[in-house]
């Protein structure tokens, strides 16, 4: 029996029933929309500043500044605005960098203690993560400004081993600054470098010739991974006993301590941090470093029991188990939500305008003031939190994928 039945072939979908065309022509719509929207908030905005005769360009940033500002790199009121603006934005940069390292070391110091057997340093350091990330971070830098405010006079000032000076100007430190055998010591840092590459390739060579194999070389390493295999384990400690040594065998001392002294109605030497900038480094610091200490913690206590339960099976001490087996495994782990308390605590920097700490915000605010100028300041000082916040998210994303790529290769 013959099957007389035809195959129908469908008609073309209309373009206008295709899924794949609806879907780019809709994306499309839906960005002329925003790309219109803006266009119409951008044109009003000019409308609303020509009304009172202001001009969107920054022509006024080479203008005098006029104003002083208290400290922060070499300044003069006679200076022009970027110049005043670029003051922010060092003196943001310190208080961040140096903010974050006192936040981490605190943080992982406390996080480790939460885990503690000891039950008086496993409950302080609980009392002070659930006091200090449970207070606002305004409240906490004008508390601790007040405190700066309320130390002694400079002849009461109080004194720490005849090198740590407190009073109501600030907090002085010593400094380390080059002595007379400096540039003696330059010349073993120069022959410590060139050691170093001499060591580095003569290891590569002796490698490269077969007589040193590691236990996980399938084959001979080409001479280039030799090198860098070299430049790794070998350069630095090199470059350092060199430098070390040189401390030593120079004559003169490569470096003095600058102590600060009594010297009229003032201390000078040393290092200086001002009454602002230390309430607002301790503020940053002791309140972000009660959130990385958490982090911290939720790290560590991520690691597998069995790993820990494995190194103390084969005699590791427990500080051992933690510096060796959990913490290196923890450290993957802790770099995300870490970055972002990074983040959190630069962009924190610009509640200093508070205690009149002389950041970005607070010099932006003067600038606006004078000029009259708030959008275009406004957003360079958005573009400039924008640029330092990208900057610290893409350093911390490629650490964070160096040693997880480590790990894995382990």
């Amino acid at each position: 029996m013959n099957n007389n039945t035809h195959t129908v072939i469908p008609d073309k979908i209309p373009f206008y029933r295709d899924v794949r065309f609806l879907k780019v022509f809709f994306q499309i719509l839906f960005l002329i929309g925003i790309i219109l929207l803006a266009g119409f908030l951008y044109s009003n905005m000019l409308n609303g500043l020509r009304k009172q005769n202001l001009a969107l360009d920054l022509s006024f940033l080479g203008s005098e500044a006029g104003f002083g500002i208290s400290e922060g790199i070499d300044y003069d009121p006679s200076d022009s605005y970027l110049k005043a603006f670029w003051v922010g934005i060092v003196n943001t940069l310190k208080v961040s960098i140096v903010g974050i390292l006192c936040a981490t070391i605190i943080g992982f110091i406390f996080g480790i203690a939460r885990l503690s057997s000891n039950w008086l340093i496993r409950n302080i350091a609980a009392v002070y993560v659930e006091t200090f990330r449970n207070i606002p971070l305004l409240l906490q830098i004008v508390f601790w400004a007040a405190l700066t405010r309320a130390l002694p006079t400079v002849r009461n000032s109080i004194i720490i081993s005849d090198s740590i000076v407190l009073n109501v100007r600030g907090i002085y430190l010593p400094s380390f600054e080059p002595g007379p055998g400096f540039s003696a010591w330059l010349w073993y840092l120069l022959a410590g470098v060139i050691l170093a590459i001499i060591v580095v390739l003569a290891l590569a060579v002796f490698r490269h010739s077969g007589q040193l194999r590691e236990p996980h070389d399938t084959d001979r390493p080409s001479f280039i991974s030799n090198i860098i295999f070299g430049a790794k384990w070998a350069a630095a400690p090199t470059f350092l006993i060199v430098a070390i040594a040189g401390l030593f065998l120079t004559s003169e001392a490569p470096f003095v301590v600058n102590r600060p002294v009594l010297q009229g109605f003032n201390y000078v030497g040393g290092m200086n941090l001002t009454p602002e900038f230390s309430a607002l480094l301790i503020g940053l610091a002791v309140y972000t470093s009660a959130f990385i200490a958490e982090v911290v913690r939720s790290g560590i206590q991520a690691v597998v029991k069995g790993q820990r339960e494995a190194a103390r099976a084969v005699g590791l001490k427990e500080s051992q188990v933690l510096r060796l087996i959990v913490i290196p495994q923890a450290i993957p782990i802790i770099v995300p939500p870490l970055t972002s308390q990074y983040l959190n605590l630069a962009k924190n920097s610009s509640l200093a305008t508070a205690i009149g700490f002389p950041e970005l915000l607070h010099i932006g605010h003067t600038m606006m003031n004078q000029t009259g100028q708030s959008i275009p300041i406004f957003g360079m000082v958005m573009v400039s939190y924008l640029i330092m916040s990208l900057t610290t998210s893409a350093f911390m994303n490629w650490y964070n994928h160096r040693i997880t790529r480590i790990g894995r290769s382990r």
